[in-house]
């Protein structure tokens, strides 16, 4: 049975040339490993890095993209399967649906959503699946300390980091990825668990 990552991350194409060598590299990576792409679908920036790499690797590539986008010519049409969708709920319930595991690399707007999207499913007991941050070069190394401060002042609990994981290095993403820590919701969520 084949397992799949869902990759979220930046669709910029004026990034330093790190983070595109450093998302090669993680696509290589996943399919050495035997794992699948769930993506966004782009062509362009590290999703376009990831993809390509990916799929020169052996491993299967499927994209997920809003009718719109490719309208903009920003569909990869070389995907192994491209997942045509309405809208952008769509496309972001499609990829979880289909998912093993989540790996968030630098990213913009789009990437910090559907990264909160992922954990605040898992803070909801609605997945268990394996959340991880790639933190190349401390590029998230302020949301972190905003995540501590949501602890600290009483917005969250302080299982918050139990969430996630955060790798530092292309190397310790794949034990990551491999297994969640275990989390378990306090308050409503624990109880509303409890009854299913």
């Amino acid at each position: 049975m084949s397992k799949h990552l869902c990759v979220y991350c930046a669709s910029s194409t004026k990034l330093d040339p790190k983070y595109y060598a450093a998302a090669g590299q993680i696509g290589r990576g996943m399919a050495e490993g035997g794992w699948g792409l769930v993506y966004g679908g782009g062509n362009a920036g590290l999703m376009g890095a990831v993809a390509r790499a990916v799929k020169a690797g052996g491993g299967r590539v499927t994209g997920v993209i809003p009718d719109f986008m490719i309208e903009r010519e920003l569909a990869w049409r070389e995907a192994d399967e491209l997942v045509v969708v309405k809208t952008m709920r769509e496309r972001k319930r499609i990829m979880a649906g289909r998912a093993d595991a989540f790996l968030a690399l630098p990213g913009g707007i789009g990437t910090l959503e559907e990264l909160a999207e992922t954990l605040t499913e898992r803070y909801l007991n609605l997945s268990q699946k394996p959340v991880v941050i790639f933190n190349q070069d401390g590029f998230y190394d302020d949301l972190l300390r905003f995540f501590e401060r949501m602890v600290r002042e009483n917005f969250k609990t302080a299982g918050l980091g139990k969430l996630f994981s955060v790798a530092n290095t292309v190397d310790e993403i794949w034990p990551r990825v491999a297994s969640a820590p275990e989390f378990e919701a306090d308050g409503i969520w624990k109880k509303d668990a409890a009854k299913q």
